[in-house]
């Protein structure tokens, strides 16, 4: 009897160290700090003299480079310099960070720290002995860091989106998808096949398309890119009101940029490039992606595009990024 009473007061015990255990492991998730800082705004971490050196000018190159389809340059990130006695308190929990350091006799090193300091949170730490030992590092690995803060900074666009949404019932009426788009957006044009929702922005608007084609307009092949123009443009000049002079079509002057990409697990063209009005002066970038929704014989086309003359457009193209993204089929 006493063996079974010692056994019981034993399984107790465990029983609640284990529950202990799991309650400090939860506090400890729940008290993580969320993570701060503007989006595709990049905190540095550098000492000021490898800042200003040969490794800061390849940071720069890399990170700073110019954003695909902008009608002016505009940088991937926002950069901003942080020294490593700073990098403590607020500055440490921005969502998005480079860490560089210098050790004399230490080996190469590329690492990602995930949620380290805050949550969402990725950091790309970048060390060596000497600054070509660094600068060769960044630049073998900056695609795929560019690659994590961007999808790091879509996520967290996201779920900014979430938190007022505009409710567009029939675009899953009537084209079998449900997508997150903002409560600033309003219908344009409604038909059966086919949306233009816009918002309004101080210089100008923020656009989107939706439409389905027949399967098989675009194809992978060496026609892709003029297939797609052609597409868009001939979509554009009947969807899209202009003034009496020109139509709303693709500049021929600037080459698209294409990429092959999955949403929501179905193979997608995505270009990026510039649209105008011809004759009148307008112009801006687009974001057109071509799923293919193999299962419904067609084609699901979403573009985004802005109209805002002489102001930055990169944050404007990205939440338009973002809210395409987002999209999911009717299974």
């Amino acid at each position: 009897m006493k063996k079974l009473s010692l056994a019981i007061i034993c399984l107790i015990c465990i029983v609640s160290c284990t529950e202990v255990k799991k309650d400090k492991n939860q506090k400890s998730q729940v008290s993580m700090a969320h993570s701060n800082g503007r989006i595709n705004h990049l905190s540095v971490v550098v000492d000021n003299e490898l800042w200003n050196s040969n490794v800061g000018d390849t940071i720069r190159k890399y990170f700073g480079a110019e954003v695909p389809g902008l009608p002016q340059e505009e940088p991937l990130f926002t950069m901003r310099q942080v020294p490593m006695e700073a990098f403590a308190g607020l500055t440490k929990q921005s969502r998005i960070f480079l860490w560089i350091k210098k050790e004399d006799g230490g080996e190469s090193k590329y690492g990602l720290l995930k949620n380290k300091f805050s949550n969402p949170q990725i950091g790309a730490v970048i060390s060596g002995a000497t600054d070509e030992d660094i600068t060769s590092l960044i630049r073998e690995k900056h695609e795929m860091i560019v690659s994590k803060y961007k999808f790091t900074e879509t996520k967290e666009k996201q779920e900014i989106i979430k938190k007022s949404l505009e409710k567009i019932p029939q675009l899953k009426e009537k084209l079998g998808i449900t997508l997150n788009i903002p409560s600033a957006y309003r219908i344009a044009i409604e038909e059966d096949k086919f949306f233009w929702i816009r918002k309004n922005v101080k210089h100008g608007s923020m656009n989107l398309m939706i439409y389905e084609l027949p399967l098989g307009i675009v194809k992978k092949d060496s026609n892709t890119v003029s297939s797609i123009i052609k597409m868009r443009d001939s979509i554009g000049t009947v969807k899209i009101p202009t003034p009496e002079v020109g139509h709303f079509i693709t500049e021929k002057a600037y080459a698209p940029y294409l990429y092959e990409i999955e949403l929501d697990n179905r193979f997608t063209f995505e270009t990026k490039g510039i649209w105008e009005i011809k004759d009148r002066f307008m112009s801006g970038p687009f974001v057109n992606y071509v799923i293919e929704d193999i299962a419904n014989n067609r084609l699901m086309v979403l573009e985004g595009f802005v109209f805002a003359p002489s102001v930055s457009k990169r944050d404007n193209m990205f939440e338009l990024e973002a809210i395409i993204k987002s999209i999911k089929f009717d299974k």
